[in-house]
C-alpha cells in the first residue's frame, strides 16, 4: 500500500506550509506529495490528474480539508465515487475524521460512513444554491426575454461516445481506456457516462436497448 499526499492553493503566492505541516505525522515520501496551484471549480488539474494514475487499489490518499480536493460537491462525489468504487484506493480528510474511508473497528466500513457524510454536503450545497437561484430568477428571466444567452453549451462528445459507454458498461474498457479512445479527459467522459448510465437506469431500460 502506497500513501499519497494531495494539496492545492488557487495561486502561487498561496503558501502551502499549512497544508505540508499537517501531513507531516504520514511520513509521505515527498514524490508521493501532488501540488496543484489552481482554482477548484473543477478537476481538470495537471498534479490531480497524475495523482489519479498512480491510485491502486488499497492505497491511502490524503487531503488537508475538503475544499482542498474541489469546491463542488457534486463533483466531488463522483470522484470520490470513482476513487474509493473503480479504483478501491481510500481517502482521508484530516479535518473531518467522518471522512476516512479506511476500516473501522468492527464490521462498519469508514466507506458507508463517508459516502453518508459527503450525501449531507451535497445535499446542503445543493440547496443553498437553489436559494441563489431563486432570488436571481426575476433578473435571469427578464434578460432573456430581451434575448440574452446565459452559460454556454455542454461539450459535444464524439460520435463513439455511446458505444463506448456500452462497452465501458459491459466490462470490456475501464472508464480511463474508454476517456483515452475518445481524446477526452478522464473526469469529463467519467461525469458524461454517469449521467448517461443513470439516465437508463431511471427509465428502466438497459443501457444500449431502444426498449
Amino acid at each position: 500500500m502506497e500513501q499519497y499526499a494531495y494539496i492545492r492553493v488557487s495561486t502561487k503566492e498561496q503558501n502551502v506550509e499549512r497544508q505540508i505541516f499537517a501531513l507531516e505525522p504520514y511520513h509521505i515520501p515527498k514524490k508521493n506529495i501532488y501540488c496543484d496551484y489552481q482554482s477548484g471549480k473543477d478537476f481538470e488539474r495537471p498534479a490531480y490528474q497524475k495523482l489519479l494514475k498512480k491510485l491502486k487499489a488499497g492505497d491511502l490518499m490524503i487531503v488537508k480539508s475538503i475544499d482542498r480536493l474541489g469546491r463542488n460537491y457534486n463533483d466531488i462525489l463522483i470522484q470520490w465515487q470513482y476513487i474509493t468504487k473503480e479504483i478501491k484506493a481510500d481517502i482521508l480528510v484530516l479535518d473531518m475524521e467522518l471522512l476516512d474511508t479506511r476500516k473501522k473497528s468492527g464490521n462498519l466500513t469508514g466507506t458507508l460512513i463517508s459516502d453518508l457524510v459527503l450525501q449531507i454536503f451535497a445535499y446542503v450545497a445543493q440547496t443553498e444554491r437553489e436559494f441563489i437561484s431563486q432570488r436571481q430568477m426575476e433578473g435571469i428571466e427578464a434578460a432573456k426575454r430581451k434575448g440574452k444567452k446565459f452559460g454556454r453549451p455542454e461539450k459535444e462528445m464524439p460520435e463513439k461516445f455511446e458505444e463506448i459507454c456500452r462497452r465501458c458498461k459491459q466490462g470490456e474498457l475501464s472508464t480511463r481506456q474508454a476517456a483515452e479512445l475518445l481524446g477526452v479527459s478522464h473526469t469529463t467522459f467519467y461525469r458524461r457516462y454517469r449521467k448517461i448510465i443513470d439516465k437508463t437506469v431511471s427509465k428502466g431500460r438497459r443501457f444500449g436497448t431502444s426498449e
